[in-house]
């Protein structure tokens, strides 16, 4: 059974860091691409950063150069470090795992296998 374990998630000043981590277990880490998801309160769920199997990584435009999103498949973990955090970034952060294409020199994730039960990110201005 393919399960997901997010953690690093908490309570943070504006202009202030949090790494995220997401565990895989019951697979292969390095089979799979990895996105992390947020919701916010009253939001529909968005795409924060996806990588590939071949770490080509994809960012929503409000988090560019803000947040790197990474990969040890060593470890069986996914990371997403978030930089100059803005308020508007609390959410609950979801990992997943699944598929994603390049075409056209574009990566976009595209489909998910599992998810993460989430992880709460409070930005405090």
């Amino acid at each position: 059974q393919v399960q997901l374990v997010e953690s690093g998630g908490g309570l943070v000043q504006a202009g202030g860091s949090l790494r995220l981590s997401c565990v895989l277990s019951g697979s292969i880490l390095s089979r799979f691409d990895i996105a992390w998801y947020r919701q916010a309160p009253e939001k529909q769920r968005e795409l924060v950063a996806a990588i590939s199997t071949g770490e080509t990584t994809t960012y929503v435009n409000s988090v560019e150069g803000r947040f790197t999103i990474s990969r040890d498949n060593t470890k069986n973990t996914g990371y997403l470090q978030m930089n100059s955090l803005k308020p508007e970034d609390t959410a609950v952060y979801y990992c997943t795992v699944g598929g994603g294409r390049i075409t056209g020199g574009k990566y976009t994730y595209t489909s998910s296998t599992a998810w993460g039960q989430g992880t709460q990110v409070t930005v405090s201005s």
